[in-house]
Order: structure tokens, then C-alpha cells, then sequence
């Protein structure tokens, strides 16, 4: 019986992951997606302000980790992962409540956009993951609008020991 087995398994043809649909959306969920980490990285560049940076930065690796998954999940199915865009971003000047603002906003459109489209998604290996990605993007539009009505425990609190956090991040991470 297993010599019988053997056979018919090596007629069979190798299925690919994801059908061709699936990996049209997951390249178009990729570049907007890209397109958020390259914005919020243009912010953390011009937002001093200690707690708020550090969010900037939690976020920024969430969306570079997020990005992995979707490559992998892009070129498992055979699509060419989308290179970053050559264009400069508008950051829209040096107001952090205008950052707040803009990125809680756009984080609420993304969700808005993607959310129906994931949920009629059939390749559910691929939709668990998106959905994740919505839920972070989800957590990180509270960021924004907590930090948008000034709160700095962003992250989490300080002990009263510890006390306020004090000073500014500088605008570029190595300095020679």
C-alpha cells in the first residue's frame, strides 16, 4: 500500500501557497504599509520629546518586523517584494501634534481600507497575519492619540522613584 502511495504522490504537482490574487494584495498591503514606516521614521527624526520618540521607535520596529512577514509571505508566493519608493516625504514641518494627528489619522484610514478586504481574504494563513498587522496598526493609533492629548506614558509608567524623564533624543542616532 505504501509503494501504491509513493507512486501517486510523485505524479502530483507542486501547488503554490497563495493564489495569484493573494500575492497582488499582499504586495499592495506591503507598499502602504512601507509607506507608513517610512513617514513615522521621518517623524521620529523631528519628535524630541523623550516618551514620544520612544513610541516612534517601538512602532518603527513593529512595522520593520511586520514588513519581514509580509516579504517572506510575498516571495513564498512567488511575487517580487516592492522596493522602497524613491520620492522624499512631506513631514509637513516640525509639529509633533501634527504628526500625532496625521498618523493616528492615516492609521485609521489604513484600517478602515484593509480591514474588509482581509476579512473576504480565503488564503487563511495569510489573513491571520494581516489581521494581526491591523491590530498593531490599531495600537498604534491609540499611541498617536494619546500622544496627541499629551500623555507620555506611552509606553508604559515610570515608578514614582524613577521619576519624569528628563532632556531630548537628538535628530540622528550616531554621532562621530
Amino acid at each position: 500500500m505504501d509503494a501504491r502511495l509513493h507512486h501517486v504522490q510523485g505524479k502530483a504537482e507542486l501547488v503554490s501557497g497563495a493564489p495569484t490574487g493573494t500575492i497582488e494584495l499582499l504586495i499592495e498591503f506591503y507598499r502602504e504599509k512601507l509607506n507608513q514606516l517610512l513617514q513615522h521614521q521621518a517623524h521620529a527624526r523631528q519628535v524630541t520629546q523623550y516618551d514620544a520618540n520612544n513610541t516612534y521607535q517601538y512602532i518603527v520596529n513593529r512595522e520593520d518586523v511586520q514588513l519581514t512577514w509580509l516579504a517572506k509571505a510575498i516571495a513564498d508566493g512567488g511575487g517580487a517584494v516592492p522596493d522602497a519608493p524613491a520620492t522624499s516625504l512631506d513631514i509637513g514641518g516640525k509639529n509633533p501634534a501634527a504628526f500625532f494627528q496625521n498618523d493616528a489619522a492615516a492609521a485609521g484610514e489604513f484600517i478602515k481600507k484593509w480591514r474588509p478586504r482581509v476579512d473576504a481574504m480565503e488564503h487563511a494563513r495569510h489573513q491571520a497575519m494581516l489581521r494581526v498587522i491591523l491590530g498593531e496598526t490599531r495600537e498604534q493609533q491609540r499611541f498617536f492619540e494619546q500622544a496627541l492629548a499629551g500623555r507620555t506614558d506611552l509606553l508604559g509608567r515610570r515608578t514614582s522613584a524613577a521619576g519624569p524623564a528628563h532632556g531630548a533624543v537628538l535628530p540622528a542616532r550616531w554621532i562621530e
